[in-house]
């Protein structure tokens, strides 16, 4: 796991927190906020697990499979 992935995780985990407060006081920019930071934390983490992809692939001399 490395760093991309570890904060896209905090992100999302962020996120959703924000959005649930965000439910709870009917604060509609709180769970837009919410919402956004949870798609840019999936983003984060799909360019870690790429990364990883493609160091798998480079140490064992092969292509790239996702």
């Amino acid at each position: 796991m490395n760093a991309n992935q570890i904060n896209g995780i905090l992100w999302i985990v962020a996120g959703k927190i924000q959005e649930q407060i965000g439910r709870a006081t009917r604060n509609n920019r709180r769970i837009l906020c919410g919402l956004q930071r949870q798609v840019l934390g999936a983003a984060e983490k799909r360019v870690g697990d790429y990364q990883n992809a493609a160091r798998r692939s480079a140490a064992h001399g092969g292509s790239l499979h996702l």
